[in-house]
């Protein structure tokens, strides 16, 4: 185990930028369930570094540590060198954080372009009344930049299909994030078709220097998207491997813990 966490450094990653996040030491209990033992990561902009494990791992309860539903019981969180703490989901994407669950959070009812705009829609006039059209604008000039294949931006999100509103649901993370974007399994419940589409939408978020951490039971996604592998069992951080120095036996006898 040890030589394993000896080899898990950040180095992995040998870029010279500074890391556009920093997780230190991070640790999470639930009353006398520890969720994370100790964890420690770096995300660089316009890298995909995937989390992997299984169920149980811990996977889901970091992605809501760095999006502010839980806070760490201990350690540390740098953004951009600064030692930050965020009070909620709010402030996290106050600071450029978005995350995409595999629930979506789209609202059923309403359209693609006011779904883009939820919970920070325009507004103009003294009246405050609802900017549609800019919204309207905004929404079909992202649609077409990310070449999101829908119908229209007026169509209603339940009228989609599963990718068309996972590709709506990204591009709004697109729309918001100028940091870091957390995908939590985003691909789980598409075919083949879709999640091709979908992997696209990543490569484009990497293209414009975001930072990605993506959770994905799809080890030949992990392979095709990431840049780097952080694997959690149980709760511990077992490694980071760069993907290209890797291969898929290793990552799943550091998942299961089998050799």
């Amino acid at each position: 185990m040890s030589t394993m966490m000896e080899q898990s450094t950040q180095t992995a990653h040998s870029d010279a930028s500074p890391p556009l996040l920093s997780l230190n030491g991070i640790h999470k209990a639930f009353g006398g369930i520890v969720a994370i033992e100790e964890l420690s990561l770096d995300l660089h902009p316009g890298e995909i570094v995937a989390l992997v494990g299984d169920n149980g791992a811990g996977k889901s309860t970091l992605v809501k540590i760095i999006s502010g539903v839980h806070r760490p019981t201990a350690g540390t969180i740098r953004l951009e060198g600064r030692e930050t703490s965020f009070a909620d989901a709010s402030a996290a994407r106050a600071h450029g954080i978005e995350v995409v669950y595999q629930d979506l959070a789209l609202a059923d009812q309403q359209t693609v372009y006011m779904n883009m705009f939820l919970g920070r829609e325009l507004t103009h006039g003294p009246l405050r009344l609802l900017d549609r059209r800019r919204m309207i604008k905004d929404t079909e000039a992202l649609v077409q930049e990310l070449d999101v294949r829908i119908p229209s931006v007026r169509a209603t999100i339940r009228d989609l299909s599963g990718g068309q509103r996972q590709g709506v649901a990204i591009a709004r993370a697109t729309r918001w994030a100028s940091k870091l974007v957390l995908l939590d399994e985003p691909t789980a419940a598409l075919g083949v078709a879709e999640t091709a589409k979908v992997e696209k939408l990543i490569l484009a978020l990497k293209a414009r220097n975001i930072a990605i951490l993506i959770i994905s039971h799809s080890l030949d996604q992990v392979f095709r998207l990431s840049d780097r592998i952080c694997v959690l069992r149980r709760g511990q951080q077992i490694g980071i491997r760069r993907t290209s120095e890797t291969d898929k036996n290793e990552t799943v006898s550091m998942i299961t813990g089998l050799h």
